[in-house]
């Protein structure tokens, strides 16, 4: 058995602890103040997974540059964007309706009354200090109502900080709440 060199010994260990640094990670950041009531038509609201262009589908969070490059900035989301943005939908379908409001697959014995489908074309901040958000969503009712369709589009200042990550997450929160507010305005009622 060969002996390990003291160098060589040293080299390693600080190999591994600057493989071992904790990531940074970001995830919904916002106010939880109470939300304005929309009144909607449907008392169970199931939201299927959201989707994401292929870039955003990673956990990393991504800038556009004035140049039109999408690249990713460094820290990551806490969670993967579909679920996260899926959960925050619910979340904020349920706070501004009220009504029993869940992600796919439906936890619940009766069938939900209408289904909701968030397409995301675009899920980056901008070199502009915007977090920007578009796409279409569909409403599809089980038994009552019209089908729709619309499209979307969201652009959220980014605060100017020393934690660029930190501000993009909190632009992201209040881009999908404004969001979820036009989901139950025009598709919900």
């Amino acid at each position: 058995m060969k002996k390990l060199r003291i160098p060589m010994v040293i080299s390693l260990c600080g190999t591994l602890l600057a493989c071992g640094s904790p990531e940074l990670r970001y995830g919904s950041i916002g106010s939880s103040a109470m939300p304005e009531r929309v009144s909607v038509n449907y008392a169970r609201i199931e939201v299927t997974s959201v989707t994401l262009p292929v870039y955003a589908e990673s956990e990393a969070i991504y800038t556009r540059d004035a140049s039109g490059a999408i690249t990713p900035l460094g820290p990551l989301w806490t969670d993967d964007p579909d679920r996260a943005l899926t959960l925050q939908i619910a979340r904020e379908l349920k706070g501004i309706t009220g009504q029993l409001t869940a992600p796919e697959p439906w936890p619940f014995r009766n069938a939900p009354d209408v289904r909701v489908d968030v397409r995301l074309e675009v899920f980056h901040a901008t070199s502009f200090g915007t977090f920007r958000i578009a796409g279409v969503v569909f409403v599809a009712p089980e038994t009552y109502g019209p089908d729709r369709a619309g499209k979307f589009a969201f652009e959220v200042a980014v605060a100017k900080t020393e934690n660029p990550a930190a501000a993009i997450a909190i632009a992201r929160t209040a881009a999908v709440r404004e969001l979820s507010y036009f989901i139950a305005r025009w598709g919900l009622r």
